[in-house]
């Protein structure tokens, strides 16, 4: 499962640029604005993607878009994918369950370095949709137990009516050395949780900085303030990851819609180092 993603820029031209037609086997709703589909493949082999790429879903008549995987690898040929309902193809997106068929390219992209975490504690900071991506992650680790230190989980979101994957909640709090905490914006009538922005929840976690590497995914503004905390808790940027959201139209460098600078999110990132964003003002 650590085995690193064959690049984009080695595969052969159909596989980078043709659809291949996945089956949705499941699909769910998570929240008013989120659903949650489960696709396989027709050959039913694993999409073998690691943890933080994406994949580039189409619907005929309706476009494509970039879609992160948030499920971890599997032998069954079926992968997740958490949809927020944003655009045209989207909202049909939406509209398709069991047994339709989608159009599926991919993975692509640099997902999170889960070898060079191997050993050390995992700090997954997710702020609402961001769940999502670092999802994958967080069952890797689940089914790789022995092989990381703690798995720390600190999530924010508006309210609780946008809270994501609730019913994962209780497997991943009663797993093994596994601490989860989760925050709302604004609580609501029977919200027995922590009020507050995600980056209060740090103070209620004992982190051992020396050991752990930090994974963080959410929106832009998100970031500026996880980062300031983790550096002040001299947290070094080669051990903070972050995933970046960028309109990856074509997920293999060609198109230039999600530069940033001299870096392209969709064959150098999504998931770059927080040191390697250093002359990326613009990045977040």
């Amino acid at each position: 499962m650590g085995t690193a993603p064959v690049s984009a820029i080695e595969r052969p031209a159909a596989e980078l640029y043709v659809p291949e037609m996945c089956t949705i086997t499941g699909a769910r709703r998570l929240t008013a604005m989120e659903r949650l589909f489960e696709i396989q493949r027709p050959d039913k082999q694993p999409l073998g993607h690691a943890p933080g790429q994406f994949v580039q879903i189409s619907i005929f008549g309706f476009g494509e878009a970039p879609i992160s995987v948030c499920s971890a690898a599997n032998g069954n040929g079926k992968f997740q994918l958490c949809v927020r309902r944003a655009g045209s193809l989207t909202m049909a997106l939406h509209a398709l369950g069991a047994g339709d068929i989608v159009g599926v390219r991919g993975p692509f992209g640099h997902g999170f370095p889960v070898d060079s975490m191997r050993q050390r504690d995992v700090l997954i900071v997710a702020g609402g949709i961001g769940l999502a991506p670092v999802r994958s992650l967080i069952q890797h680790v689940l089914a790789e137990r022995e092989a990381f230190g703690r798995l720390i989980v600190l999530y924010g979101t508006r309210d609780p009516s946008q809270v994501l994957f609730a019913e994962d909640f209780e497997q991943w709090r009663a797993a093994e050395r596994t601490e989860l905490l989760v925050t709302v914006d604004t609580p609501a009538p029977g919200w027995d949780g922590e009020v507050g922005v995600v980056t209060t929840l740090l103070p209620k976690v004992s982190i051992d900085v020396p050991n752990t590497v930090a994974a963080v995914v959410g929106p832009p503004v998100m970031y500026r303030f996880v980062l300031r905390d983790l550096r002040e808790m001299q947290m070094p940027d080669e051990r903070i990851f972050l995933s970046l959201e960028r309109h990856m139209k074509c997920g293999v460098g060609k198109c230039g819609h999600c530069v940033i600078h001299d870096r392209y999110a969709c064959i150098d990132g999504p998931v770059f180092a927080a040191a390697a964003l250093a002359h990326l003002h613009e990045a977040i």
